[in-house]
């Protein structure tokens, strides 16, 4: 296939860019309709709809006790799967954790200039809920990057679901459990299994918060629970942008363009920026070698059709201002001296610098988080770490200096709100200060 190439200064750009924005914060109103009716029977019928969902949606027969996955089923498919994949697992997991510890929020406590006390607690959530795709394989990277920052953070409770295939147990995400900690694992996915744990089954307590990428009826559900339990972000469909000047090599920028093209859903995103109208050329030859005996080779076409391009820019600078605006959730910089053109990074859910550092290496073993921000939420958003895990609670302890100092300011703005009884709540403080109340 020939992906598109495409000049910044063109038209055809323009409407291919404002496709790509047009991404953001859009919901597809039968995929609510859907997930509102599961949330609402998974309230009603709890366990039940669980397992009819399970029927439904992934052909596979659960009972309320098969439900579980027990802690002696994932050790055994930590002691069952290949050497080799084990000791994978486990070099990823120690990376990813070392990682996290430095994300780790701190309490802090300070007096000011009039006395008082000020500061704030930071605590581990208690119960937490990590979702792991399934659908379309198995992710055991995903649960090793879900559930240890959690453990990192000092979350007690740690309960993971994923969708069972009707394959047969995928023994690697058993595995991962294992070794990342979690302390439940149910066998169920979709938006029952977002709605399970937000409110709570008979067999599956409530959660604290849930975190975790899926598809867009399990963002959905995220969305929609939001409030009764706090969720991450709402994580898309997976997106790489490169920037490459003329010395980058054009099979290893095609490759790492399929790489997170790959991923089956259909709507990812895979964009190539560079001044080089050499290297554009030597990159649509690349691309169509590596897709020649690429095993999914035609869900990568059906993506690079569709939000695919390599677009030819005026300079560098250029290069950054679309990156920006567009904030994909994984940057590579395959550019001369990567880091002197960090600062210029604005809107990105990870930096990749360097012809060295190709996503696949984040996605996987080098220890910050894949669970990035996609759909141009890295404008605002951050991946998922081990901050995400605690809640923050303010401390202030006031001292008779600093009410006699404040106690005036309070009862001004107080009632510049109309809310006396504010004002007069701190104003008898200060009158037994000075010996009248």
């Amino acid at each position: 296939m020939k992906v598109r190439v495409l000049k910044s200064a063109s038209a055809e750009f323009r409407r291919f860019l404002d496709a790509i924005l047009a991404r953001r914060g859009g919901s597809d109103a039968s995929v609510d309709e859907s997930v509102a009716k599961i949330i609402a029977d998974v309230r009603k019928r709890g366990d039940a709809a669980l397992i009819d969902y399970t029927q439904q949606f992934d052909r596979v027969e659960l009972t309320r006790k098969s439900l579980r996955v027990t802690p002696a089923e994932m050790k055994s498919a930590l002691d069952e799967i290949a050497p080799a994949e084990r000791a994978a697992l486990k070099t990823a997991a120690r990376r990813i954790t070392d990682y996290h510890r430095r994300t780790v929020e701190r309490p802090f406590m300070y007096r000011d200039a009039l006395g008082i006390r000020l500061g704030q607690m930071v605590r581990p959530l208690r119960r937490v809920g990590i979702y792991v795709p399934g659908g379309l394989g198995a992710y055991p990277s995903t649960v090793l990057m879900n559930a240890i920052p959690a453990r990192v953070a000092g979350v007690s409770e740690i309960v993971m679901v994923a969708p069972p295939s009707p394959e047969g147990e995928r023994k690697a995400v058993m595995a991962a459990a294992a070794i990342a900690g979690v302390s439940e694992f149910y066998r169920v996915g979709g938006a029952q299994a977002v709605a399970a744990l937000a409110y709570g089954t008979k067999t599956i307590t409530q959660v604290d918060k849930i975190v975790g990428p899926g598809n867009s009826y399990v963002q959905a559900a995220k969305r929609m629970v939001y409030g009764v339990v706090d969720i991450d972000k709402m994580a898309g469909p997976s997106e790489v942008l490169v920037i490459a000047d003329g010395a980058a090599k054009s099979d290893w920028v095609a490759a790492d363009l399929i790489a997170q093209a790959e991923h089956g859903s259909g709507d990812e995103s895979a964009l190539l920026l560079t001044p080089s109208r050499e290297l554009a050329a030597a990159v649509c030859e690349a691309l169509e070698r590596a897709l020649s005996d690429l095993p999914r080779a035609s869900a990568v076409e059906r993506v690079l059709e569709k939000r695919g391009a390599i677009v030819e820019v005026r300079d560098l600078d250029e290069a950054f201002d679309i990156a920006n605006q567009i904030g994909a959730e994984h940057l590579e910089l395959e550019i001369r001296n990567p880091r002197r053109w960090l600062p210029r990074v604005a809107s990105a859910g990870a930096v990749f610098l360097g012809s060295m550092s190709p996503a696949p290496l984040g996605d996987y073993v080098a220890g910050p988080n894949h669970v990035l921000p996609t759909g141009g939420s890295a404008r605002f958003a951050s991946p998922l770490g081990a901050y995400d895990f605690f809640k923050r609670t303010s401390i202030i302890d006031a001292s008779e200096r600093g009410v006699e100092a404040l106690a005036p300011v309070v009862a001004t703005l107080a009632r510049m709100e109309g809310f006396e009884g504010h004002a007069r709540a701190i104003e008898l403080r200060l009158n037994r200060r000075r010996g009248r109340g």
